[in-house]
């Protein structure tokens, strides 16, 4: 995630990092040398033999812009409800984590294990996320049987969240904590699985393809034939104009295909590995105290 200046208004303009324009500069320049080739054409070849390219009757363009507009901006919306999700539930991995590690320091202490085995099922995760089987961040803070075990099953952080019950399991058996607290710590642990959950439904539930795919076919069918409605009624300004509005339509559309998967490591993807350091830091300084 790019943190930047809200009230940085020239340099937030002028930003080229962190934006769409590296995946859609290509595309509109390949629009626009369509479009000027069209008016070269027309100057200069056409006209030499009376004749000037038909002119398009802009009331369909001007119907079917209007719809693409709320489909774009519809996909938009829909991506950046997966995002704030996606935040939301890393939101709930934090609290857990440190209801986990307060109420096991306070109740049954020393939690520093306990402690090592949240980090690592955030960090093991968040490369679960990433479609990573490169734990290797996680090796330091378990057991190496475990670290092991994580590249044989196909629920690595499972693994882990069974770790966090054993352990206490382990302090009820010992008479170290009491059953209501144990019960309690089972519900943050089982909330913390949900927030699993929750992630992996968005990582592994992209939006419909029959649905993406019918607004790239739209949007591009609109821009190829843009320029046959501009290039008889602006001649060589044409270019100019569909090169604006090509930047806003495949921009807008981008973006929304950069926040389908919040979790990558794109410039605007979620900060995961700020959040699951801020985590360890947490779970650290407070198992310390035990």
């Amino acid at each position: 995630m790019i943190a930047y200046n809200s009230d940085a208004w020239w340099k937030t303009v002028f930003s080229f990092r962190g934006t769409v324009l590296p995946q859609i500069l290509g595309r509109v320049g390949l629009l626009t040398g369509l479009c000027l080739s069209l008016c070269l054409i027309n100057d200069y070849v056409l006209t030499r033999f009376g004749n000037q390219l038909p002119e398009l009757d802009p009331l369909g363009h001007t119907v079917l812009g209007t719809a693409l507009g709320l489909l774009i901006v519809f996909r938009t919306n829909s991506s950046f409800s997966r995002y704030w999700e996606a935040r939301s539930h890393w939101g709930g991995i934090v609290n857990c984590s440190r209801n986990l590690a307060r109420s096991a320091t306070a109740y049954a202490g020393p939690a520093d294990d306990l402690g090592r085995l949240i980090v690592a099922f955030a960090i093991v995760l968040k490369q679960r996320l990433r479609d990573s089987n490169d734990y290797s961040a996680a090796k330091c803070l378990i057991t190496s049987e475990s670290f092991d075990r994580l590249s044989k099953v196909s629920d690595p952080p499972g693994i882990l969240a069974l770790g966090l019950s054993d352990w206490i399991a382990r302090r009820l058996k010992e008479d170290r904590l009491s059953p209501a607290m144990a019960n309690e710590l089972e519900e943050a642990l089982a909330k913390l699985v949900d927030c699993q959950g929750g992630c992996e439904k968005i990582r592994r539930t992209p939006l419909p393809f029959v649905y993406a795919a019918l607004i790239k076919q739209i949007l591009l069918l609109y821009l190829l034939t843009l320029p046959f409605v501009l290039v008889a009624k602006m001649g060589f300004a044409a270019p100019l104009v569909l090169a604006v509005v090509a930047l806003g339509f495949l921009g807008i559309e981008e973006a929304g295909v950069e926040f389908e998967n919040p979790f990558g490591t794109a410039p605007n993807g979620l900060p995961l590995e700020s959040i699951c350091e801020m985590i360890a830091n947490n779970v650290t300084d407070t198992t310390r105290t035990s």
